[in-house]
């Protein structure tokens, strides 16, 4: 644990009133008492004791030590105004500025001139006067390293600081683009699967009486589909509540090979799908593939919802060497007619939205609008080869 700095600048100040004292000491047993001991005892406290404020109030403690230090070297009391002179110049050229440095140490050279003409000594004064210009210009060239030194570690913490404030906001935009895409992925199984759960149990109450058969398929295609749905929730929410990945196994999410699948339940629904591919759609990324099969699940989950009874939709995927272009139209018979003017809005929509993000993301495009002759039309195009 870090102790304050103020400990340190009092045993600083103890050890100068401490070294002073006994140099009195010393001269006064080596050549007698000098100055009464009631006058160098308390002007070495006021000459030390300012020390313990000097980083809290360097230029205010700077002052009132060279006033003090004036009439310590003029009655040549011991070295304490030498020692106290030199810390302070280091400190304010580390604390404070070598402009407010350079006119301290300007006063305490006009202090010493006049201090050496009050008391010359000839040559052992010269002496001095050397000893304490190597003094003070150690303690300025020290106080310019040591203030480089510091103001290095304060760059250091602020780019630290900063770099983990990024680091902080990049998760939250991480999480926050997360939590984005389970939403779409939500969306686009919920969508789906409530769309074809509505229609067949429409279509089942029906034909409960004149076909039952006809009713049995709808119950079967509602509970398959349901328990897709809710295996897809189960996955999806787990991701939510753990934020740990853990070891259990992981449904596999569906690609472009079970397009057929899907239009197969789209069909059992009530939407007549016809589904071309030209090439195949083995070997495409990850990314891509699943691209490929939510764009066509929430194309014709549209299709359900907006199109109205008797309409047909027609699914082509053409893959190339160097893309996949995937078509969806609908002939919007009845009710979708009415609805052009709402289909203007739906890019605004969870679904076109989710559609479109992930069209760009892998670098390719997307269309959404009415087909020149009648329905919807939804084209997208994804590269079969991503980037680096």
């Amino acid at each position: 644990m870090r102790a304050h700095p103020m400990v340190g600048d009092s045993l600083i100040a103890l050890l100068f009133l401490v070294l002073d004292l006994m140099l009195y000491v010393a001269e006064a047993a080596s050549s007698g008492p000098g100055k009464p001991w009631y006058v160098i005892v308390p002007m070495d406290i006021a000459m030390t004791a300012p020390l313990v404020f000097r980083r809290r109030y360097p230029l205010a403690v700077a002052y009132v030590v060279l006033v003090i230090g004036f009439v310590h070297g003029t009655l040549q009391i011991g070295f304490g105004s030498l020692t106290t002179a030199a810390v302070l110049l280091y400190t304010l050229v580390m604390y404070v500025g070598r402009r407010q440095a350079l006119y301290y140490l300007c006063a305490q050279i006009a202090s010493g001139v006049v201090s050496f003409v009050l008391n010359s000594q000839g040559q052992s004064s010269l002496v001095f006067s050397i000893v304490v210009g190597l003094t003070f210009a150690f303690c300025w060239v020290l106080g310019e390293f040591m203030g480089a030194r510091q103001a290095y570690h304060a760059e250091v913490e602020a780019r630290l600081h900063l770099l983990e404030t990024e680091r902080d906001q990049a998760s939250r935009i991480a999480v926050a683009e997360e939590r984005g895409r389970i939403a779409r992925e939500l969306h686009d199984v919920v969508a789906h699967a409530v769309s074809v759960i509505v229609v067949q149990a429409d279509g089942a109450s029906y034909a409960l009486r004149s076909d039952p058969d006809l009713a049995e398929r709808a119950v079967q295609t509602i509970s398959h589909t349901g328990r897709e749905a809710l295996a897809e929730l189960r996955r999806l929410l787990e991701v939510l509540r753990n934020e740990q990945p853990t070891d259990g196994p992981r449904i596999p999410q569906p690609g472009a090979e079970s397009l057929g699948e899907l239009a197969q339940r789209v069909r059992e629904a009530g939407v007549p799908v016809r589904l071309e591919i030209e090439g195949g759609l083995t070997g495409l990324p990850t990314g891509v593939s699943l691209g490929v099969y939510r764009i066509v699940q929430e194309s014709l989950t549209n299709t359900l919802k907006h199109a109205g009874p008797g309409a047909r939709a027609l699914v082509r995927v053409r893959r190339s060497d160097e893309r996949v272009d995937v078509e969806i139209t609908d002939d919007g018979a009845g009710k979708a007619r009415a609805l052009v003017p709402e289909a203007h809005s739906l890019p605004g929509g969870n679904g076109v939205i989710g559609m479109r993000e992930r069209a760009t993301l892998y670098g390719g495009s997307l269309d959404v609008g009415p087909a020149p002759g009648g329905g919807w039309r939804v084209h997208a195009s994804l590269p079969v080869r991503l980037a680096p």
